[in-house]
């Protein structure tokens, strides 16, 4: 028999990444029931896995409904009779049908995964024992809630007086931005005015040499799973992602056949709308947070500066925003899942994740039960794990800069020596964070399961410069600064602290390199970029030597200083920051002699209809001419318009035919298939 099991609650960790597993329930002696239900998950409503050997009849019943959406009848039998006896109910798939991708979803088995609604007169419990029980049900699930651990807004940040960097951007507060250039100015002092450590020159993303080299580039799409992103803020607005398919924001209307009506910039999986929200009361400004670090405009005159943005002249990587969080609305596991795949199909290639569960090695007293191990996370949440594997091994492309995808998350802020899930999976980059004196955040989690630190920031301290008026003392100058919504602060830019925003300045260095390895047409896979990352790091050794042997720092909820002797740095932390601390110079200067070059895809295309690729892409930047050539031009035509720097392929009649691509002295030979229709389930 079979048992069914529960998604455990996930939350936002806004400036503090958690999550707690409370009440998590077992299953009896047959493996068939469990002896409670959480009282956080969706009433009314199951996930559903159907065995294969029904996936024709499931398939039958999706032409009538929009994108996938509702229907009243499943189809199979059995599993209809069961669902007649808990009234009208809905069923639809988990993850909408997308032609371009729908290949890949069936290969993964997420084409069996749906949605059963039904009336919420009767209990979860019983419908799933019914479900489970049947032949053609693999597995069932609770739709859990995800709820925020923390909810603080950032800080709002006002200049004084405005300073730059000599021969850096001129982005008026990139001398507060010392996570991006330390040029160790900045000291910090305890309640008596006594100097007990100082920032560090070179305690940052090493990103000013790296800007010399690459800022960026738009081919690279970074996913920001959070609250939405304010793709109207003036540091933001350039480096937004367009979906090219999708003319009207926030339409009804589907226009590219995606299964997300309105996604001009991303979709809102709360609120189920192409939507994009960052103006409710209870937003903190945390996905606009995030973003900035990543991709806010360079060198434009205002506000701040970022790790990949690009400048006016050449535009940096662009955000999508994928919104998992709205003000106090409870969003699901259903949203998340959403959202990874709609990330991988969409062409992202970084999940930026600043969330998490509880660390399993947290203080379960204060934060709760939490995730201890890979075999309980993927036990307990299989379809978050069979999602995050889709965008790692479908992401990107085999012909472009990255095959695959890499999804980065944060480590936690429980001060556990352990990182929270689904971060601690040996697939994913799981980032600490440390504060301008190279120390370990006194909120961060280590050990285990951290792959990497980054600057996080640490308010426990606080910051001066040298350079300002006597007793300019402000703890969060020490935190990250970047851009929020207006409604949260004013001047549009905000501190907030946390391993949330350790993990984007990973992000942002990761697709610094992809943009770099674009413009040097050099191609990776995933898992050979992640090697380069983790082996172009600022080693831990380098900064743990200028640890000192207690640091000094104040209590969040008590503002008592504490100094104890178990807060020995050494002998907490040491080997414990993962390979060290993200180093942009370095990243680049790998990537230049590693990587192989990118090659002009193989086409594919049906009959009667046109397929358009990019030839500059795969060639020698600053490439414009080029000539096309197929053997057989009774299977396929292919025609290049230099005015908008588009090959297009049309289908003639089925067959296999070779061809290539002249450019700059250097020529691609690729293979044109055509096929007789798109196929029965609507994929090439």
């Amino acid at each position: 028999m079979k048992k069914y099991l529960y998604i455990f609650c996930a939350a936002l960790a806004l400036s503090a990444v958690s999550c707690s597993i409370e009440d998590v329930p077992a299953p009896d002696g047959n493996g068939t029931s469990f002896p409670s239900i959480p009282q956080d998950a969706v009433a009314g409503e199951l996930l559903v896995k159907f065995s294969p050997q029904v996936s024709g009849i499931l398939d039958n019943l999706l032409p009538a409904t929009k994108s996938g959406g509702p229907a009243t009848r499943s189809g199979v039998v059995s599993v209809d009779e069961v669902l007649d006896l808990v009234g009208t109910y809905q069923i639809e798939r988990v993850f909408p049908k997308d032609s371009r991708s729908e290949e890949a979803t069936r290969k993964a088995g997420l084409h069996l995964w749906y949605v059963v609604r039904f009336s919420d007169e009767f209990t979860l419990d019983e419908v799933a024992k019914r479900l489970s029980a049947l032949g053609e049900v693999q597995q069932v699930e609770l739709n859990r809630t995800m709820k925020r651990h923390n909810s603080r807004k950032a800080i709002p940040f006002s200049a004084g007086t405005v300073m730059t960097k000599a021969g850096v951007f001129d982005d008026p507060y990139l001398a507060f931005q010392w996570d991006l250039v330390n040029n160790g100015t900045m000291f910090a002092v305890n309640d008596a005015g006594e100097r007990v450590g100082k920032s560090i020159a070179g305690a940052d993303v090493q990103v000013q040499e790296a800007w010399k080299k690459c800022t960026g580039d738009p081919s690279i799409i970074v996913a920001v799973l959070d609250e939405g992103v304010d793709f109207t803020h003036p540091d933001l607005l350039p480096n937004m992602w367009t979906n090219p398919g999708e003319p009207v924001y926030g339409g009804s209307e589907d226009m590219d056949g995606n299964g997300y009506a309105g996604d001009r910039h991303g979709y809102n999986f709360v609120r189920n709308t192409g939507l994009i929200t960052t103006n409710d009361i209870n937003d903190t400004g945390h996905g606009s947070h995030v973003a900035g670090v990543i991709a806010a405009q360079n060198n434009n005159g205002v506000g701040i500066g970022s790790i990949a943005g690009g400048t006016p002249a050449a535009p940096g990587v662009k955000i999508m925003s994928c919104q998992i969080f709205s003000g106090n609305i409870e969003t699901s596991a259903l949203a998340q899942v959403r959202a990874v795949k709609y990330a991988a199909d969409n062409g992202a290639v970084i999940l930026q994740c600043s969330w998490g569960y509880i660390s399993g090695a947290a203080n379960g007293y204060i934060y709760g039960q939490g995730y201890s191990s890979d075999e309980m996370w993927m036990e307990y949440s299989p379809i978050e794990k069979v999602t995050f594997d889709y965008f790692i091994h479908n992401a990107g492309s085999p012909n472009g800069v990255l095959d695959g995808g890499i999804a980065i998350f944060a480590a936690g802020n429980e001060n556990a020596p352990m990182a929270c899930y689904p971060g601690k999976y040996k697939d994913y980059v799981s980032v600490a964070s440390t504060a301008a004196d190279w120390t370990p955040s006194t909120f961060t989690n280590y050990g285990p399961g951290t792959t990497i630190c980054a600057p996080g920031g640490d308010q426990n301290y606080y910051w001066d410069f040298t350079d300002s008026a006597a007793g300019y003392k402000r703890g969060e100058r020490g935190c990250i600064l970047s851009t929020v919504p207006v409604h949260v602060a004013e001047s549009g830019y905000g501190y907030m602290e946390g391993t949330s925003m350790a993990c984007p300045h990973v992000s942002g260095v990761v697709a610094l390199g992809l943009s770099y390895a674009a413009q040097l047409r050099k191609h990776f896979t995933a898992d050979e970029f992640k090697e380069l990352l983790y082996a172009s790091v600022t080693p831990a050794a380098d900064f743990e030597k200028t640890w000192p042997s207690v640091k000094v720092y104040r209590d969040f909820a008590t503002e008592i200083e504490n100094v104890p002797a178990s807060m020995s740095l050494a002998l907490n932390y040491k080997g414990q920051m993962g390979a060290g601390q993200v180093n942009a110079t370095k990243l680049l200067a790998a990537i230049e002699g590693a990587g192989t070059p990118m090659k002009f895809p193989n086409l594919y295309v049906a009959v009667g209809a046109e397929v358009v690729a990019v030839p500059a892409i795969y060639f020698a930047e600053g490439t414009k001419d080029f000539t096309v050539s197929v053997e057989d031009t009774g299977i396929a035509e292919a025609s290049y318009d230099k005015s908008t720097g588009k090959l297009t392929v049309k289908g003639v009649k089925a067959g296999m035919t070779r061809a290539s691509v002249t450019g700059g002295g250097k020529v691609h030979e690729f293979v044109i298939t055509v096929r007789t229709s798109a196929g029965d389930h609507g994929w090439l």
